[in-house]
């Protein structure tokens, strides 16, 4: 049975930026995310990279969340350039307040990396802070397990992963993550 598309992704361009430094500022955000124009600036040079996509999530039209996957193969030194080739990771914050806490994360996450499996990516991985356990939560509802704790140039993380074959698991109701990860 075909899955039902409810979210939207698009590729961010610059006038979206504005938005996302918006989203940046709010505290259940800003809690996970280092200083804000530094990021913005990251954003910026993410919309022409060949090793991460910036995307906005769209809700009925409207701009909800940032979302970027990742190629760890693509970067020299990566942390975890260790994971099986054509492994993508991801980060996602939901940028509207009160879309946080009912069920955006999970979902969101749960229909992105289905698509990804459907274009043969073999696992996808994301890296929740420990103290994130709203974001842990929802990684878990979608799908995710947690695989390892590291330290890295991002932080203490829990990397947790989903691998193609467990696409399939069932899906549990979703609880609110928001990610980075917390746009």
């Amino acid at each position: 049975m075909p899955v039902e598309q409810l979210y939207d992704f698009r590729p961010v361009t610059t006038k979206d930026l504005p938005m996302i430094a918006g989203w940046l500022a709010e505290p259940e955000v800003a809690r996970w995310w280092n200083d804000p124009e530094t990021e913005i600036a990251e954003i910026r040079d993410h919309i022409d990279s060949i090793s991460v996509e910036p995307l906005i999530v769209e809700l009925d039209g409207k701009p909800i969340a940032y979302l970027q996957s990742y190629d760890p193969h693509m970067e020299d030194d990566h942390p975890y350039a260790d994971q099986p080739f054509g492994t993508l990771g991801i980060d996602l914050s939901i940028g509207r307040p009160e879309l946080i806490g009912i069920g955006h994360g999970s979902a969101i996450v749960r229909q992105f990396v289905e698509d990804l499996f459907r274009e043969g990516v073999p696992r996808v991985i994301i890296d929740p802070d420990p103290a994130n356990i709203r974001a842990i939560r929802a990684y878990e509802k979608a799908g995710f397990r947690a695989i390892d704790r590291r330290q890295s140039v991002y932080g203490n993380v829990v990397l947790m992963a989903i691998d193609a074959e467990e696409g399939d698991a069932e899906e549990g109701d979703a609880e609110e993550g928001d990610g980075k990860e917390g746009l």
